[in-house]
């Protein structure tokens, strides 16, 4: 058991937070939707009753899309961009790498390359379709949380008639929501690619050896 603790660390390291930070957010959301809801006059909502609504769902998924289409649209972009320096860039002039091509298969390689075809073709950009595939799920949980969430606050404030999702999805409260994340993610990475240039960080991957120069490109 300690054996396999050791070797699985980072991931359950990093879930064990997401399960921890998720968990207080639903509590401390669930506080501040019951003092809206008070605040009109409605009755407080239980926990198991909090978690089906929209204020939940639109701050959840609103977050995820944004971190999914980090993650997504930074695999692809190093695939075929490079910054000079940078620990988180492949090397200039590379390309692919001898483990890339299928002819260099050895028995231990995952099934679809010795598949090939149209099979391998997905499995080598399968990182990055994955990574979207889930952005996309996330954004359209956004969208339905959020458009539960905007009916609710409008009944509250005015007893406006619900809006649909396609309604909500011209709004720019929607696109305020997304731009406000999507923008934070990318100066996030991008912050990570030049000031990896020229700080280190020991022992890390993503990180350039101590004593590399700066110009040394990739980890």
């Amino acid at each position: 058991m300690r054996r396999w603790l050791r070797g699985h660390a980072l991931s359950i390291a990093t879930l064990g937070a997401f399960v921890i930070f998720w968990i207080l957010q639903t509590v401390f959301g669930w506080q501040v939707h019951n003092e809206e809801l008070t605040q009109h006059g409605r009755h407080a909502l239980s926990y198991l009753a909090y978690l089906h609504t929209g204020h939940l769902a639109e701050a959840t998924f609103e977050n995820w899309e944004s971190e999914f289409l980090q993650m997504g649209g930074y695999v692809l972009l190093t695939a075929y961009l490079v910054q000079r320096g940078s620990s988180e860039s492949k090397p200039e002039q590379q390309g692919d790498r001898p483990d890339d091509r299928a002819e260099n298969a050895t028995s231990a390689s995952p099934w679809p390359v010795h598949v090939g075809g149209l099979v391998l073709a997905v499995y080598r950009n399968s990182l990055s379709i994955a990574l979207l595939m889930i952005f996309a799920g996330s954004f359209l949980g956004h969208l339905l949380g959020g458009v539960a969430n905007y009916n609710e606050e409008q009944m509250l404030q005015s007893g406006a008639e619900p809006i649909s999702a396609w309604q909500f999805l011209g709004t720019s409260d929607f696109w305020f929501q997304s731009m406000q994340n999507w923008q934070s993610e990318f100066l996030a990475v991008a912050a990570l690619i030049l000031l990896s240039t020229v700080l280190r960080q020991h022992g890390s991957p993503e990180s350039k050896p101590v004593t590399a120069s700066h110009a040394t490109t990739g980890a």
